[in-house]
């Protein structure tokens, strides 16, 4: 019974630094840069674009498609950060739980 009682306060604990880390996540912000930064794509922690910015060398009559995959490539690196931010902020919040290694979270 006392290990049932010490299973539901780190289950009460979880789930609070759970809340807390996913308030967190919506300050994060992440910029990702492709073409040596001509093109760079700001994420928020809920993966919505807040900013793009195109260097104007770019912006050039038939070269549309290589503009797409730089904006595609700096959005994929914007999302690669944001998702290294939250699985350390996870890590860091399950580090004392004593969960088995490499349990996903969230679920």
């Amino acid at each position: 019974m006392k290990d049932l009682l010490g299973l539901m306060s780190k289950a009460k604990e979880m789930q609070a630094k759970m809340q807390a880390m996913q308030e967190e996540m919506t300050t994060i912000e992440a910029s990702g840069q492709s073409g040596g930064g001509l093109v760079t794509v700001t994420l928020s922690g809920k993966f919505e674009m807040k900013s793009l910015k195109i260097d104007p060398s770019l912006v050039k009559e038939g070269e549309g498609e290589i503009l797409e995959d730089l904006i595609l490539a700096a959005h994929n690196d914007a999302k690669n950060k944001i998702e290294h931010a939250i699985q350390q902020k996870t890590q860091e919040m399950t580090s004392g739980l004593g969960l088995p290694a490499g349990l996903k979270l969230p679920f």
